[in-house]
């Protein structure tokens, strides 16, 4: 057979492959800011996170991470303590029954702008034959509790992984670094570290698809949106 007879048919894939290239680089849309910048809100409260993993630790770990980011975008975030007491003194201490509050109760009961709903979708470690690492991924939404509308959602995700290189050794090196990884992470609880880097890509403005700066930020009304 000729060597030009595969260079031929790969030549006429060439149109296809571009068309599909193509159709799946559109697929991928700019987020819509326009309810966001319309709404600008300054202050957000940020609700229990719903825990869709099995680890009970997820919720308090992944809340407790969310004001940093927020706060140094520029909003004002309720106090996760004072949140918690609030809703505990109303007789709610499951986050579900919180998520599922009126908007316009929640805006009655602390006066903020925005309301983040957060969803913890995986919380811990996990262990395989050849590797094992801690991950923790959330996806969150921000509403507007002065008309309901949703401003921006979003999702990230971290792990313990990322960048770990090649323990070398062979397969009996690799069975025996992946024991040590999840013994370690196990006792030391690395999800609860892995959750503050989660809520950091989710939550710091200026991300691509991420939120947009708040007042209290310099780059306020300047931010424009965030490259995808």
């Amino acid at each position: 057979m000729s060597l030009h007879a595969p260079l031929r048919r790969f030549a006429a894939l060439l149109p296809i492959l571009a068309l599909l290239a193509g159709c799946a680089k559109q697929a991928v849309k700019p987020f819509d800011y326009t309810a966001f910048k319309t709404a600008r809100p300054a202050s957000i409260l940020v609700l229990p996170p719903l825990n869709s993993s099995p680890d009970i630790k997820a919720s308090d770990s992944v809340m407790s991470h969310t004001s940093v980011p927020l706060a140094e975008s520029g909003y004002y975030v309720f106090p996760v303590t004072l949140t918690e007491e609030t809703f505990k003194q109303n007789g709610l201490t499951v986050p579900a029954d919180i998520h599922a509050l009126p908007f316009d109760k929640l805006r009655q009961i602390f006066g903020a702008d925005a309301a983040l709903y957060i969803d913890v979708m995986h919380y811990g470690t996990s262990y395989a034959l050849l590797a094992s690492e801690t991950r923790v991924t959330a996806k969150a939404r921000l509403v507007d509790l002065r008309s309901g509308t949703e401003l921006w959602n979003g999702a990230a995700t971290a792990s313990s992984a990322e960048g770990r290189g090649d323990s070398g050794g062979g397969l009996i090196g690799m069975l025996i670094s992946a024991a040590l990884y999840q013994i370690a992470e196990t006792v030391a609880d690395h999800g609860h570290r892995i959750a503050e880097i989660t809520d950091a890509r989710l939550l710091y403005a200026g991300r691509p698809h991420g939120m947009l700066y708040g007042p209290r930020s310099p780059m306020y009304l300047k931010d424009g949106v965030p490259a995808e």
